[in-house]
């Protein structure tokens, strides 16, 4: 069987540490900043890890 390709758009969207977990970018952070607290965007700010279902289709995605 040949080598599975990567999905490119999930390698744009998804990013794996070292020891295995799957980073992901949160929403609600791309316009319309002004109504927002300056503790709510900076909290969307970070990364957050990606867990269940999610991971295990993220993870074929990306040919882990």
């Amino acid at each position: 069987m040949p080598k599975m390709k990567t999905d490119r758009g999930a390698a744009k969207r998804f990013k794996v540490t070292g020891t295995g977990k799957i980073m992901r970018r949160k929403a609600f952070r791309s316009h319309l900043l002004e109504k927002k607290s300056s503790v709510r965007t900076r909290r969307l700010g970070r990364e957050a890890e990606l867990t269940g279902g999610d991971r295990t289709q993220v993870k074929r995605l990306l040919g882990l």
